[in-house]
């Protein structure tokens, strides 16, 4: 990934994206790329996966399903019923079939910025973190949870999988049976 791709993908963006959720991928990049240096993950790949996470986030779910379609992903029940994760899956279907991006570790951290997942791997985390903790962000607890994301990736994965899981079941909406799994896996090897 040589810089003028990251010109030609901020500029892109501009052209997809709000000012709002442009800012935020801004932001993302940069928080990943600071994660990336910490944690040992690639800079290069933290700060393409970053600032490409939610290209298709704001655009009609009837657009994000074709392209999930059209991708070859067959959405499971609870992925079909939140219409929210969909910009992950077609984000990720995007950047493969549609910019060129072929890089698995790239595709999966977007593919699963929203949920997590078991097995992730660092630059997966990393996207997952800087998401939650990026610097436009002030929902409640986002200090502690950029606290113990200095802390490990694991510390705060496991409190931001805490926060969101708790978040859907006290509105009675579905969770995800990745942030589960990752939440188990974390506890499992603590």
């Amino acid at each position: 990934m040589d810089t003028n791709k990251v010109d030609e993908y901020k500029a892109l963006l501009k052209e997809k994206l709000s000012e709002r959720r442009y800012t935020h991928c801004l932001n993302v990049s940069k928080e990943a790329v600071k994660f990336a240096k910490k944690y040992g993950a690639d800079e290069k790949k933290a700060e393409v996966a970053g600032l490409l996470h939610d290209i298709t986030k704001e655009m009609p779910f009837d657009e994000q399903l074709k392209i999930i379609e059209n991708g070859g992903i067959i959405l499971n029940a609870c992925e079909k019923s939140a219409q929210k994760l969909w910009h992950a899956i077609s984000g990720m279907v995007y950047l493969r079939d549609f910019i060129g991006i072929d890089d698995e570790d790239i595709l999966n951290a977007v593919r699963y910025h929203t949920t997590a997942r078991a097995n992730m791997s660092v630059l997966e985390k990393v996207i997952f973190l800087a998401d939650f903790t990026s610097a436009e962000r002030d929902y409640p607890d986002v200090e502690v949870i950029r606290a113990k994301s200095e802390i490990s990736l694991e510390e705060g994965m496991l409190y931001g999988l805490s926060f969101t899981i708790k978040r859907l079941i006290d509105q009675g909406r579905i969770v995800s049976l990745d942030a589960v799994m990752a939440y188990n896996e974390i506890l499992q090897n603590r």
